[in-house]
């Protein structure tokens, strides 16, 4: 069923908007695409209500002990910090190997674990969050001559997942949209040649979840990730990545030890808590560069 003209609308004239924008800003200098998103970020704090309401309520779940003033500030550097990193990958494409790999660390022990999985033969599954600048970290892991094929849900508006498709393409990284014919033989298929596969688990999705402890409170959380290494042997990676003071991004990747009880079930669970505590503890220390605008607890435990 289609759906309604209004939604129709509404999306149309989204996708404009951002193509106009990615037009414009594309050209512009790497500094300057960042100005420009820091004010944009300001901008939709203020002229976005909804959403600013949404990241107000999360942060109140997450920092109950922060005053009102305070949880204001940290919502209003998350608008600051989103509008950047968008832009930041507006004007990705334009940047030489060395501005990219200075914007970008992925060097060192960043990538290491992912070499060991993927020298191993056993492939990995590299959790990962919308924290700092998940987009180009995943370019950083391409660009260094790794397998990486990005897991995720197509949109409802079938024109940003093509615009997705182009993007991640741009940096190297491949995209298996979930649902597609033959995805799941797919994955099991690319772990068994030493691939990795990038999946996001720090939303409440329409996936099949576990429950498991988010800043205190049960969250619905993607179990995929834990069932595609229980059930392949492949790693399994935390792959996270901050932006630092001076404006650069360093990524991170760290190998947990897998839970292996016999109750596979009790195992997923457990294997998405340890995932879940670990980009928990990202955005503690970083938690002006995580989308709190997303409703975190929206499903509830039975």
């Amino acid at each position: 069923m289609a759906p309604p003209l209004s939604k129709r609308l509404k999306r149309t004239l989204r996708y404009g908007l951002l193509r106009a924008t990615l037009a414009v800003v594309g050209r512009l200098p790497l500094s300057w695409a960042q100005a420009f998103g820091r004010a944009l970020g300001s901008a939709a704090f203020h002229l976005a209500r909804g959403e600013r309401r949404k990241a107000l309520a999360s942060l109140s779940i997450a920092f109950p002990e922060l005053s009102e003033e305070a949880r204001l500030d940290l919502a209003r550097r998350c608008f600051r910090h989103l509008g950047t990193a968008i832009l930041e990958m507006a004007v990705a494409p334009r940047l030489s190997r060395s501005e990219f790999d200075r914007l970008v660390d992925c060097s060192g022990d960043a990538l290491a674990a992912m070499d060991r999985a993927h020298a191993s033969g056993k492939g990995a599954v590299c959790v990962a969050a919308h924290l700092g600048n998940w987009e180009l970290q995943a370019w950083g892991v391409a660009r260094h001559g790794l397998p990486l094929h990005a897991v995720g849900k197509e949109n409802v508006d079938p024109r940003l997942t093509r615009l997705i498709d182009r993007f991640r393409a741009a940096g190297g990284v491949r995209n298996i949209w979930r649902g597609q014919p033959g995805s799941a033989v797919g994955l099991l298929r690319m772990l068994r040649k030493g691939e990795l596969l990038g999946i996001l688990i720090d939303q409440d999705t329409n996936v099949q979840n576990v429950f498991v402890p988010f800043f205190g409170q049960p969250a619905a959380t993607p179990r995929a990730a834990a069932d595609l290494v229980l059930r392949t042997g492949a790693a399994a990676l935390v792959c996270l990545v901050h932006k630092r003071e001076d404006g650069t991004y360093r990524a991170t990747s760290e190998e947990l030890e897998v839970p292996r009880t016999g109750d596979v079930e009790r195992d997923v669970v457990e294997l998405t808590a340890r995932f879940t505590a670990r980009i928990e503890a990202a955005i503690r220390a970083h938690p002006e560069q995580w989308v709190w605008m997303h409703q975190r607890w929206k499903t509830k435990a039975c």
